[in-house]
């Protein structure tokens, strides 16, 4: 126990290397509870590595724990392995029986936790490395030790004193016409140990029926369990063991993980806001290095793409889901961290040779069938115009256009070959929608998820426009030609009357819908998860095109205030009933939904950046909030944080495939961010707060600037983007600027 405060109390020092250590804002529990749908988690790991661990609860208000699991394999998944510990010998079922905590007993660092087992007065902690991990378990109380781990009925077994080797299976089954059953195996090496790292003697491990009972009667007040998993093989769980743990103490990986999130923490440091905003923001740059997660094991990785072992010194990375990611993510890494970011670039396009689709869900069991369309091809066309090209760019190309090709656009089934409404689409130039009260006809169309028409039409169109500058930028001038104009298709659903992208049925006839209400949960009979509203902006890749159809600047310019004021058409407990994916609601603006995000920096488009410098502050204020409640919406593992990240540092990329930047109001003084090319680019906003907000005049490296955007290139090279603040806007500043396009 003493140790363990000796660690946490590290935190409190504030200077490492002459620069703040950032990791003493980092609370994981921001955001833990959801006002709606999936909260944040509190997830321990190193930053982009595939352990993580979080304790299985109902929910976090709960303060019951029913089980530690070895391993979460994909964000927010319940983890596999669940374990139980308890005391004594007391005639109850210890398998099923759920583990009271204090919530105020806890310590919660990305790098250690720990929590307190009321009933049972045992302490137990956890500390990740990359592919292993320690449990440290302390017993107050009774001499009577029992750890329970509980695995699936193809769970296999096998144990040498108080070492032992685990097989476990997971399946997942996809859907729809082309189902399969993917079958993912879990190796896992562990040892108990006692206080000297030794180990523990007399322990009696019993297996049966897919549950480990470990068992101690002896004088020993601690145990620690040292484990590490593999998915290629048990000698490598032993290897991942010896390489990372062996002969290490809990104490000694606790501080190394503490290490890990200083390095990517402070490689950002900022100046000035509030202490609410530095937690905001630093535990916000946190949730971005949850996944991806490399899965390669020191030399080698198993794919589920080709179910194979492949022999690589590179990263191989899983765990992604680009319907969310590609918005700001993937962008944040190409500034951040580029090599990464690269590799995972490369990863992807491995996943595509290995499996014949270029992925859009990539798990470490193969590519999970979700959401809608393909944009994957986003994020190869945005790393590619920013630099990253160590891979198989021609490989990428390939898959990008076999997927828009070949592929169904038939929500959550990327992968599967082509049918009769991906033919109408080519063909007519927008997915159709079936005709109010028509019962649907094709049998892969998912039951729940439905056609989402007009999210699935714009989302193509932009997939089209990222294939066809790739393929510009590769010289296929052919492509391009043909490719090019199916970036305008989103048009086809444009009713001028409505002033709204609004269904069509096959005969080309809008529905009579109120795009606001009607489409059933989530709207997915027309739209996805939000409704007209919101995808009325989802036209990121021509945003000149969507302005002419809203006609002209200052047209779009009040249809987009009246976006934030319109009222939801419907009291607020009946809107939740098919309207819960749209969080964070202000007007018809739903800031907890991935498709909004742009959406308040449309403004510097439309002649009115001192709007955008309004919108963007009042919504980080409003909506991410320093405790439990913090995040509006499903962060999606990164997917909202990155938002955060950027508009907190007042840049963000409202076009994945345009190397630039937005520049919005930042909420610190001073950010600097070191560049893995050992240069720093800064933004600095002197005497920035609540109220002096608006940009009076920008300047990058000292020369005026009179747009409100800054280039990735220059933000490479280490520029300096300095923003004169006042408390009233200066309305002219950037009103007649001509945006990148």
């Amino acid at each position: 126990m003493k140790r363990i405060i000796i660690i946490t109390c590290l935190i409190s020092i504030l200077k490492i290397n002459g620069q703040k250590d950032n990791t003493q804002y980092i609370d994981p529990t921001i955001g833990n509870v959801s006002r709606f749908l999936v909260p944040t988690y509190p997830t321990f790991h190193l930053p982009n590595q595939m352990m993580r661990m979080f304790p299985l609860k109902k929910d976090y208000i709960s303060d019951i724990v029913h089980g530690f699991p070895l391993l979460v394999t994909a964000h927010r998944r319940p983890g596999i392995l669940q374990m139980k510990v308890a005391s004594g010998k007391e005639k109850r079922d210890l398998w099923k029986d759920g583990m009271p905590i204090d919530h105020d007993l806890e310590v919660v660092h990305p790098w250690l936790y720990s929590t307190y087992l009321i009933d049972d007065d045992i302490r137990v902690s956890f500390t990740p490395s990359k592919k292993s991990a320690i449990y440290k378990f302390d017993f107050f109380k009774s001499p009577e030790k029992n750890i329970l781990i509980q695995g699936t009925e193809d769970m296999q077994f096998e144990s040498s004193e108080s070492s032992f080797n685990i097989v476990e299976k997971r399946s997942k089954q996809t859907k729809g016409e082309y189902a399969v059953n993917n079958i993912t195996t879990i190796y896992v090496y562990g040892e108990i140990v006692d206080e000297d790292n030794l180990p523990a003697k007399n322990i009696k491990l019993t297996f049966n029926n897919s549950r480990l009972h470990i068992y101690d009667n002896n004088s020993l007040s601690t145990l620690f369990l040292k484990y590490a998993i593999s998915y290629i093989d048990a000698k490598q769980a032993r290897e991942n063991f010896e390489k990372e743990i062996k002969g290490k103490t809990f104490e000694e990986i606790a501080e190394a993980g503490k290490k890990e999130w200083e390095k990517v923490s402070n490689q950002i440091q900022v100046e000035g806001g509030t202490n609410a905003q530095k937690r905001t923001f630093y535990t916000a740059l946190y949730r971005t290095y949850e996944r991806m997660v490399d899965i390669n094991e020191y030399g080698q990785y198993y794919s589920g793409y080709d179910k194979k072992v492949h022999k690589s010194n590179r990263p191989f990375f899983v765990d992604d889901w680009i319907w969310d990611t590609y918005l700001a993510h993937h962008p944040l890494r190409t500034i951040v961290n580029p090599t990464l970011e690269n590799d995972i670039l490369n990863s992807y396009t491995l996943m595509y040779e290995q499996s014949g689709w270029m992925p859009t869900f990539p798990q470490v069991f193969g590519n999970h069938l979700c959401m809608n369309a393909y944009h994957s091809s986003a994020i190869f066309i945005d790393g590619y115009r920013k630099g990253l090209i160590d891979y198989d760019v021609e490989k990428a190309y390939e898959g990008i256009k076999k997927n828009l090709m070949e592929g169904t656009f038939i929500p959550w089934r990327q992968g599967n070959p082509r049918g009769p409404l991906d033919d109408f689409y080519h063909n007519n130039g927008y997915f159709p929608s079936l005709k109010i009260g028509e019962n649907e006809s094709v049998g892969n169309v998912d039951d729940f998820e439905k056609r989402q028409p007009v999210p699935v039409t714009l989302g193509i169109s932009y997939d089209f426009w990222a294939l066809s500058e790739l393929a510009k930028e590769l010289g296929n001038n052919e492509d391009y030609n043909v490719f090019a104009p199916k970036a305008k298709d989103y048009k086809n659903l444009w009713d001028f009357n409505q002033r709204l992208f609004i269904p069509k049925d096959s005969n080309g006839n809008f529905l009579n819908i109120n795009p606001k209400l009607d489409g059933g949960r989530g709207y997915r009979n027309y739209y996805d998860e939000n409704n007209g509203w919101t995808y009325a902006w989802d036209v990121k890749h021509d945003i000149n095109g969507l302005t002419e159809l809203l006609g002209g600047k200052q047209a779009a310019q009040n249809r987009l205030d009246q976006l934030f004021r319109e009222d939801l058409g419907i009291r607020t407990n009946d809107f939740y009933i098919d309207g819960s994916n749209s969080t964070g609601m202000v007007g018809q603006f739903s800031m907890g939904n991935e498709p909004s995000f742009h959406i308040p920096y449309l403004y510097n488009y439309f002649g009115a950046p001192w709007k955008t410098q309004k919108r963007t502050r009042f919504l980080l204020d409003v909506w991410f909030k320093d405790n439990v409640f913090g995040i509006p919406g499903d962060e999606d593992g990164g997917g909202m944080t990155a938002f955060v990240v950027f508009t907190s540092m007042g840049i963000y990329p409202v076009t994945p495939g345009l190397p630039y930047y937005n520049i919005t109001s930042p909420i610190f003084e001073k950010t600097s961010i070191k560049l893995q090319n050992g240069k720093t680019f800064t933004v600095i906003a002197e005497g920035a707060s609540k109220t002096k907000k608006y940009i009076q005049k920008a300047f990058i490296n000292n020369k005026e600037i009179d747009a409100p955007y800054i280039s990735h290139k220059q933000i490479m090279q280490g520029a300096t983007l300095t923003l004169k603040l006042g408390e009233l806007p200066n309305k002219n500043w950037g009103k007649d600027a001509v945006m990148p396009k």
